[in-house]
Formats: structure tokens, sequence, C-alpha cells
């Protein structure tokens, strides 16, 4: 099973647009077809990009709530591990790499050029459609 750490803009999309790609990367986790890696930083962001006015309305009312809980109870939960640079074009990113290399996982989901662009062995960086793509052959 690949266990994967998600971009937060990831989850936002899926609750945004819910036929989407980045929707069905969060079915997939939810379908038992991948493992889902989070720490309480970026369930934190999660939280508070979900509440800002700009994306709430445009969700469902629980589903902000639902999809953080979700995650605390059923993802595998991580103490955060230290900082470290990873990504010299965008420091914020760092958090996931250096959260995915202390957790284990096998790839890191997201839609940020400035990770995709990284030339790392481990962790796989994939956006969510390589992701679902990779998933295919272990289904």
């Amino acid at each position: 099973m690949l266990h994967a750490v998600v971009d937060v803009s990831v989850f936002v999309s899926s609750l945004i647009r819910r036929n989407s790609v980045p929707a069905d990367v969060l079915r997939a986790w939810e379908n038992g077809h991948s493992g889902l890696v989070a720490s309480p930083a970026p369930l934190t962001e999660l939280d508070n990009v979900l509440r800002r006015p700009h994306i709430e309305y445009r969700i469902a009312p629980d589903a902000a709530p639902d999809l953080v809980a979700l995650i605390r109870s059923d993802a595998i939960v991580v103490d955060d591990p230290a900082s470290a640079r990873h990504v010299e074009s965008d420091p914020d990113d760092d958090y996931l790499i250096t959260l995915a290399l202390a957790a284990g996982a096998h790839v890191v989901i997201t839609g940020d050029t400035a990770l995709l662009g990284l030339d790392l062995r481990w962790p796989r960086i994939l956006t969510p459609r390589d992701f679902l793509a990779a998933l295919e052959p272990l289904a």
C-alpha cells in the first residue's frame, strides 16, 4: 500500500469540486486503497484554510470539520518533524517533504510546481492524477 502525504491544496480542491481528480485521491484513501500520513501542523493549516471566507462559502457546511476529524481519526498521524530545507524556491513547502521522510511515506501528492520540480528519489512527488495512476496496478 502506498502511504502519502497530501498537500493541503489537494484536500481543499477535493471539497470544492467533489467530482474531480483531487476528490478521487480522497476517495482512494477513504476506500482503503492508500494510506494517509499527517501531522498536527498541516492539519491546523487545513482547518485554517477551510475557514477562510472565500473557501468556506464554496463547500458544504459540514465538509470541512468532517474532513479534518476523519483525518485525525483514520490517518497515520505522527508528531511534527523538525524543520529541514528541501524546497529552496518555496520554503513553506519544506514540511511536506520533511513529514514524508520522517514518517516513511512513499509519496507527496501536490499540484505545486516547486515541489513537482524537485528531483528526489524518495519520497516521490506526484500530481493527484499521477498518484491515482500509480494506484491502478495495486488495486
